[in-house]
């Protein structure tokens, strides 16, 4: 897949920056992925203690609960406890990555990637030295704040010159996602299933995830290159700390307000555009996160899935994920992208509905399936039309925001996707939920997309 108005050279050089950046965030995802599996034990090990903060969040959690009438039963509260610790990191990403984007503007991808990873091998080494529950919880803090890596490559993606290449690296950091979600939490659960200390069985996985980490930051150090260029590189500094409020404030952020600062930003129809992008992107997010965490509840409740059940759940959609963006995601060509995503988000509408009102596996293996094609398409796609915006010296910026925004949407979707689920039942929440998607559709079509078809 060539660019018509790049060299041979050039072609390989973005060839080989993709392939380091999918082998980076491959071994990133990994080490992140381990504990997805442990945390309802992990949770359920600290319950049995006298920790002042677990029993903090605890109340806070049951009060949820009963306003929301879930039931009692453990396996709800511990999903519920579990939403609250991933709402809690997803919030620290939405006030980190936007500085981390914009500080990658100045001081170059490289850095900023090896400085985050420095910060994850931190939250890693508190997670293995972990014996309270105080200590386990800065572990996650630490990691939401340093969790930069996944912007970061995406702004490396952004910088390279040829549309194609963005296009297809953007996919490919899609199938690192894909992959490293569906193989890490197997490793992670092999791993505690080994541990011959029942006491902190999570030992062994925290120290893989260490070792990943550690391996992942000699890697960017050995084959990584430095992608923005010097022409380039220390020209937002004023932009990107000078008025800081505009990567904190939320409104600011839905606006891309750091991008408009410059004399010589964009004009105003593609800043038009990259706000509706942010919009489509917040508000699909928003309703796909809230759909996907309350789909544990359903297959529980109407399947009575138990948590081997819910592996090869995930296991199929991960699998499917990674082949249709290795398939097909990588192959889109520049311009059809805002067709793709129409096509993709409009699949969700008879997804969840399926989902929501299935009464046997086939059913629900086929909005499964629809399903999964959306997620494998979206954000790639939604990834590779946004780093199109924005100056060679902003792309950090910009898709440190797009980050920001997507870990806003995937902290408050499911706290309201839950709430409704067990006041209004299941088929309620995922069909009402399924026809809101038709906001993101209408966003889409409502701009005058003049690099689309």
């Amino acid at each position: 897949m060539k660019c018509s108005d790049t060299s041979p050279e050039e072609d390989a050089g973005s060839s080989r920056v993709i392939a380091v950046v999918f082998c980076a965030l491959l071994l990133d995802l990994l080490g992140f992925t381990l504990i997805l599996p442990l945390l309802p034990s992990i949770l359920d090990h600290y319950g049995q203690t006298e920790d002042a903060v677990y029993q903090s969040l605890q109340s806070l959690v049951d009060w949820f609960r009963d306003t929301v009438q879930a039931p009692t039963e453990t396996k709800y509260n511990t999903v519920l406890f579990g939403g609250l610790i991933g709402s809690l990191f997803s919030l620290l990403q939405f006030l980190s990555s936007p500085l981390t984007g914009a500080a990658s503007d100045y001081y170059g991808r490289r850095p900023l990637m090896m400085l985050t990873t420095v910060g994850l091998m931190s939250s890693y080494a508190l997670w293995a030295l972990s014996r309270s529950f105080s200590v386990f919880l800065l572990s996650r803090v630490v990691g939401g704040i340093c969790k930069g890596n996944v912007s970061l490559c995406t702004a490396i993606v952004a910088d390279l010159s040829c549309p194609k290449a963005r296009t297809r690296g953007m996919a490919m950091i899609g199938v690192a996602f894909s992959m490293g979600f569906t193989v890490g939490p197997l490793i992670g659960a092999y791993f505690a299933r080994r541990s011959s200390l029942e006491e902190v069985f999570y030992l062994g996985p925290a120290v893989l995830a260490l070792l990943f980490s550690t391996a992942d930051l000699i890697f960017i150090f050995i084959m990584l290159p430095e992608t923005l260029r010097k022409d380039t590189k220390g020209s937002s500094v004023s932009s990107g700390f000078q008025e800081t409020r505009d990567l904190l404030s939320p409104v600011a952020l839905f606006r891309f307000s750091a991008v408009t600062r410059r004399e010589d930003s964009p004009s105003k129809q593609s800043m038009e555009n990259l706000r509706a992008l942010g919009l489509v992107y917040f508000s699909y997010l928003f309703l796909f996160s809230g759909l996907e965490f309350t789909l544990s509840f359903l297959t529980h409740q109407r399947f009575q899935f138990t948590s081997m059940d819910q592996g090869k759940m995930f296991f199929f959609i991960g699998i499917t994920m990674a082949v249709i963006q290795g398939g097909y995601a990588r192959r889109i060509k520049p311009g059809h992208q805002i067709r793709t995503i129409r096509l993709a988000i409009m699949s969700l509408i008879p997804a969840f509905i399926l989902v929501g009102l299935a009464w046997n596996l086939t059913l629900l293996y086929t909005g499964l399936f629809l399903y999964s094609f959306a997620a494998a398409v979206v954000v790639p796609c939604l990834s590779a039309q946004v780093s199109e915006y924005g100056l060679a010296s902003q792309k950090g910026t910009v898709m440190g925001i797009l980050r920001s925004l997507g870990a806003l949407a995937r902290a408050l979707g499911p706290i309201l996707a839950s709430s409704v689920y067990w006041l209004a039942g299941s088929e309620v929440c995922f069909v009402v939920s399924s026809a809101f998607f038709i906001l993101p559709l209408a966003l889409l079509r409502r701009q005058r997309w003049s690099k689309e078809e």
